[in-house]
């Protein structure tokens, strides 16, 4: 009897399976071959479409079928939306190196495999070109990203990588059909996508090399062999990768004006980032310079004129075969420097090659550069002395015959009090002053920054005096224009009227010979004028906006920070349009016009020659009138 009930039992149970079999495709896509078919999910509406012929052709139809993925349904009619699949459960050493990857870290944001392979039931495996995650593709797919400024930057991801990509040598190359130009894999991976700061990330400063010579095989060994891939074997952090000199998602060619390594950029935008300052020449005791110096050479000065022939650092010292001197490899080792230079200098000898390229200004102990050293220190005192004595001598000369000049002028009348010379004289001091400062500043390498050699806090110190006397100038002829009766006149008469514009226009059309006679001005020319409205004008804007930025922290905790930078900008170029206005129009009037010729010296002694003043200013009616009761000299 108990033989028999189990075997009752099993073919029972036997025939509840046969009874029961798995739901067919077929059967599955009757219900979901129909667009409307959707769910809710989170109150979202979530379609259950699956399209019947991309699913024929996916890579999943082929291995499997519906209900091997989906193990819940056991019927083809089911009333519960089936649980979500794992992809893990076939694809576990995927599922285990995605797991550790960036894009797991935050489920929510992160992708998933849906979002790189595409959807589960139109999946097609990497050799289709179609698929998401073909080699052509694979930048497109990363791109639905990571170019998406808005999808990734919420995290502090930059979306400007793809873009550059996009524009790289390797990102060209894939855009014209290359299959081996490297894409978004190749470099970080596929499913462990590592940060670069995680030592087994292939983007990794230290493992660079080996990342970039899974293409670049010749170049990562010769590489690895140089100076600079010997420091990196050695976990020195300061020791340039692959990407340090050629960049990282912007790789260009070469042969591109806008890339780092082009014969135009490779001294001044990537050598001299290491070899420049003390970054190396403290920590490790090279030379420093090497930038200015080369630049200072005929190959630099040729370089920033333009020569793409001329040698840079990389046609010296190699590319990726870089060694120190010392190593009898090395391209600019002694042995080897007749044939170094000869790739230019055709039929050089070890005789012309002693000379050092990088001349230190005498710090090297090499017989050139103490020679050179000796050479301009020569130079400079001849330089200085010579000219020096050629300007006193002709400045001697030149006094003597403007007192002779000026002497032979009488009768004299005066154009300037003393008061009024004094004002002009603080004014000419400040602003010289704050000029030379100011643009110090702006541009530290230029001949008057390096003559000046101030320092920046004597700079700055040194500008700001000089600013609060100008603008105590300013306050101090406010005071003199409303207090004495000589300051009201010069209001007065200063004062713009209609007559200016007619004056101007005629002064146009007589000086270009359209009309005979020229117009008669009054105490102050319409240019005398206008200069000084700009020149109110100016003092003002500057001294306010000096201020500003003087008080920085408090304008911007009180106003906004943008109010300092649109001071900064307002204050530089009210600088250059009031220094080029001097230049331009005040020295004309007063030096370069061939009536007053070599200077008109009324801002020193206050004096005019009478007849002079009665041409130009014969509508004066005033001081003519004065001229009369004895008050000229």
């Amino acid at each position: 009897m108990f033989a028999f009930a189990v075997i009752v039992v099993v073919s029972g149970g036997a025939c509840a399976s046969f009874a029961a079999p798995k739901p067919k495709d077929q059967e599955c896509l009757a219900c979901h071959g129909d667009k409307t078919l959707t769910t809710t999910e989170n109150g979202k509406t979530v379609s259950l479409y699956v399209d019947s012929d991309k699913f024929k052709h996916s890579t999943h139809s082929r291995l499997f079928g519906c209900v091997d993925c989906h193990t819940d349904v056991k019927e083809a009619v089911h009333t519960t939306t089936p649980m979500k699949v794992e992809c893990g459960t076939c694809h576990e050493k995927e599922q285990a190196a995605w797991q550790g990857g960036m894009h797991a870290r935050d489920k929510s944001k992160g992708a998933t495999c849906v979002d790189c392979h595409g959807d589960a039931h139109e999946i097609t495996g990497g050799g289709d070109p179609k698929s998401l995650v073909s080699h052509a593709m694979i930048p497109a797919t990363c791109g639905r990203c990571h170019g998406q400024k808005f999808v990734v930057g919420a995290d502090g991801v930059s979306a400007q990588t793809y873009m550059n990509y996009q524009e790289s040598v390797h990102g060209k190359a894939i855009a014209n059909g290359s299959t081996k130009a490297a894409v978004c894999t190749d470099c970080h991976g596929d499913h462990e996508i590592l940060a670069a700061n995680n030592d087994k990330s292939p983007i990794n400063k230290f493992n660079v090399p080996q990342t970039c010579g899974k293409c670049h095989v010749q170049i990562s060994q010769t590489f690895m062999q140089s100076i600079h891939g010997q420091g990196i074997a050695k976990g020195n952090g300061l020791a340039p990768s692959c990407t340090d000199c050629h960049g990282i998602h912007s790789i260009k060619s070469h042969l591109d004006p806008n890339s780092s390594v082009s014969e135009q950029n490779v001294a001044r935008t990537t050598c001299a980032r290491c070899h420049e300052g003390v970054r190396l020449s403290q920590e490790f005791g090279f030379a420093g310079n090497r930038e200015s110096t080369y630049l200072d050479s005929y190959h630099g000065l040729a370089t920033q004129g333009g020569s793409v022939v001329v040698a840079n650092c990389a046609s010296c010292h190699g590319v990726h075969n870089i060694l120190p001197s010392s190593d009898p490899r090395s391209t600019i080792n002694k042995a080897n420097l007749d044939v170094t230079c000869g790739q230019c200098h055709k039929g050089v000898t070890q005789k012309f090659t002693q000379t050092k390229v990088h001349m230190d200004s005498g710090v090297s102990k090499d017989v050139g550069s103490i020679v050179v050293k000796w050479i301009r220190w020569i130079y400079l005192l001849l330089i200085f002395g010579v000219i020096g004595a050629m300007a006193l001598h002709n400045g001697i000369i030149w006094r003597s015959k403007t007192a002779k000049i000026r002497a032979m002028q009488n009768p004299m009348m005066t154009r300037m009090s003393t008061n009024q010379r004094w004002q002009h004289l603080v004014l000419l001091t400040s602003f010289i002053v704050l000029v030379l400062t100011g643009f110090a500043l702006k541009f530290p390498h230029s001949w008057f920054a390096q003559v000046l050699a101030l320092g920046e806090i004597t700079r700055s110190v040194t500008h700001r005096v000089a600013g609060v006397v100008l603008i105590a100038a300013g306050i101090y002829h406010v005071i003199y224009l409303a207090m004495l009766a000589e300051g009201r006149r010069l209001i007065r008469d200063l004062t713009p009227r209609p007559k200016d514009v007619t004056d101007a226009w005629g002064t146009m059309l007589y000086h270009l010979g359209l009309r005979k006679d020229r117009p008669q001005f009054g105490r102050f020319t319409y240019g005398e004028k206008a200069e000084y409205w700009a020149l109110v004008w100016g003092t003002a804007l500057m001294g306010l906006t000096g201020i500003m930025l003087w008080a920085k922290v408090w304008v911007g905790n009180l106003l906004a920070r943008w109010w300092v930078d649109a001071a900064t900008a307002v204050h530089y170029y009210e600088a250059i349009l009031a220094t080029l206005a001097i230049v331009v129009w005040h020295f004309y009037q007063v030096i370069f016009d061939p009536d007053v010729y070599p200077m008109n010296m009324a801002w020193w002694d206050g004096k005019m020659p009478v007849e002079k003043y009665k041409h130009e200013h014969g509508a004066d009616v005033e001081t003519l009138k004065n001229e009369g009761e004895g008050k000229m000299e």
